[in-house]
């Protein structure tokens, strides 16, 4: 487990991501991109001013999507430094299969929905690129991740999924 030695430090806990901006080449391209995507999570939308620049946001209970337009032309290059791919996350492997089909229908090309046992035995996920190309990815809340939320305080800090299990191995 990771510390900080101080006997003044608070303990604080990441409860979330709260939002993440994107900066997009062409706004209104982007926007109906992600009006469409973002439609079928059930997220909602505003708009707003910022700086004078205008700023698109998709939300749902738990974080923000903000697009931005960007200052620069460089297109995105997953492997250069800096976001190689964005994945929301749903509740079951039937979802990721349903939105797989629902993207390809509203003419946003994406895989379709596969287990992927190397990621880990029940990861399912579909992948498929925004306007700009950014990698983007649906995945389950698999069980791995179910246990790591359900058990965090029971669980060793260097061994993960350990905890919440009948199999003891």
């Amino acid at each position: 487990m990771l510390t900080t030695q101080s006997a003044d430090r608070v303990q604080c806990e990441v409860i979330g991501i709260d939002h993440l901006y994107i900066a997009v080449s062409d706004l209104a391209r982007s926007e109906a991109f992600y009006d469409t995507l973002f439609a079928l999570l059930s997220f909602r939308k505003n708009s707003f001013q910022l700086g004078g620049e205008p700023h698109v946001q998709y939300y749902n209970r738990h974080f923000g999507y903000v697009l931005r337009p960007a200052r620069s032309a460089q297109p995105h290059d997953a492997y250069a430094p800096g976001l190689h791919h964005f994945c929301f996350r749903v509740n079951t492997a039937a979802e990721v299969e349903q939105l797989a089909r629902e993207l390809n229908l509203a003419g946003i090309p994406a895989s379709g929905a596969r287990l992927y046992p190397d990621y880990a035995p029940d990861y399912v996920a579909t992948f498929f690129a925004d306007p700009d190309g950014l990698r983007l990815e649906i995945t389950n809340y698999r069980l791995e991740r179910q246990q790591r939320h359900d058990c965090w305080d029971d669980m060793p800090g260097e061994e993960p999924d350990s905890c919440c299990t009948d199999n003891p191995s």
